[in-house]
């Protein structure tokens, strides 16, 4: 009989960047559905892990969608391509009306946030609606860091160190907070359900852009070995050639450094020196855990499809050309991972007990 497998999937922040590994899990559901596996992303992974962007897509995945019959996640893979194809362009988008109200309210308008929440907070209420965390079909961790209490956060439904259930949230809100990127939105007001106060929280791309390592320490946490473990680890792209010149960066000062219209060089730079060291320390880690099956697929962009808010169309044309080099790139590894869980998705089927049949009265 084959080992039990675990499939874990981390999905980096990079705001439009994440129609990369949407773009790279699209690839794995159609070689999946070629092998006969027609079943939803929250069946076939065991965990899924997100950070910003990426915790909008793991979240989509596997919360339930509202009103629907019992199963059925709020988002297919479709919808969220749809998401980043066309709606993304609703929210990163200049309310001038919005910028001039505040810059009646707030003098120092000029260090205002870059987009107004509200559009991203609507569509988040009507995707997800008001199911909580708890009510989740798969495993999952979303990153933020509370601002107030000055804390890492991760909002999950697994289980504390001590085995504990862990601090609950309403998904819209874990989503809201997880994709509050400084400078670009301002910090979400979010419930915490479990120990009902309310926490300021911001995106959890300030400390762990790649949520990989927190994915593998949740599953632990579980109660799941080593040797049952299998991460995905999908990076949303880095433009390696885009540089941030000595000449200009010395005379920035504070406003230039977080200056969105030059892409927000700080940020920029604490999320993807972020995303290099825990791809290389998770690397060397699971290479010296043997047990543990770990594989890390990444894109190069070129320099002017970095910004995480760049809903053009030719932008969106950019992504998906990176997407298609690293699905090309990487087609003998999905066919392997898709192979890998098909064999263990009919396992798990065969094993499952027959339903019991009850007969009314």
């Amino acid at each position: 009989m084959a080992q039990k497998k675990r499939f874990i999937l981390s999905i980096d922040g990079g705001g439009m960047r994440g129609l990369i590994p949407l773009r790279v899990l699209e690839a794995l559901e159609s070689r999946l559905i070629h092998r006969g596996i027609a079943a939803p992303m929250h069946k076939v992974f065991d965990l899924m892990a997100g950070t910003s962007t990426g915790g909008l897509i793991a979240a989509g995945l596997c919360a339930p969608r509202p009103g629907s019959s019992a199963g059925e996640a709020a988002a297919t893979i479709s919808e969220l391509r749809c998401f980043f194809e066309r709606e993304a362009r609703e929210i990163f988008t200049h309310s001038i009306s919005a910028r001039l109200a505040r810059a009646v309210t707030r003098p120092l308008g000029l260090f205002d946030e870059t987009y107004d929440a509200r559009p991203l907070e609507k569509l988040l209420k009507e995707r997800f609606g008001w199911t909580s965390m708890a009510s989740g079909l798969t495993r999952l961790v979303l990153t933020a860091y509370d601002i107030e209490q000055r804390r890492t956060v991760f909002m999950t439904n697994g289980l504390e160190e001590n085995g504990s259930r862990p601090d609950d949230y309403y998904f819209w809100q874990a989503v809201r907070a997880t994709t509050a990127t400084p400078s670009y939105f301002e910090p979400a007001r979010v419930e915490n359900l479990a120990r009902k106060r309310e926490e300021a929280l911001v995106g959890g791309d300030v400390f762990m852009n790649d949520p990989a390592i927190a994915a593998y320490l949740e599953a632990r946490k579980i109660g799941w070995d080593a040797d049952e473990i299998v991460i995905l680890s999908l990076g949303s792209g880095r433009a390696a050639e885009r540089s941030f010149p000595f000449k200009d960066a010395v005379g920035w000062g504070a406003l230039g450094w977080m200056q969105p219209s030059r892409g927000a060089p700080i940020l920029s730079i604490l999320s993807d020196g972020q995303s290099q060291t825990a791809s290389y320390q998770a690397r060397h880690l699971f290479g010296e855990l043997p047990n543990v099956t770990y594989h890390r697929l990444d894109a190069a962009l070129p320099p002017e499809a970095e910004a995480m808010d760049n809903a053009r169309p030719g932008n969106i044309i950019a992504l998906n050309g990176a997407a298609d080099r690293v699905i090309r790139d990487n087609t003998v590894l999905l066919d392997e991972i898709a192979e890998l869980m098909k064999t263990h998705l009919t396992a798990r089927e065969s094993d499952a007990k027959p339903p019991e049949l009850v007969h009314a009265a």
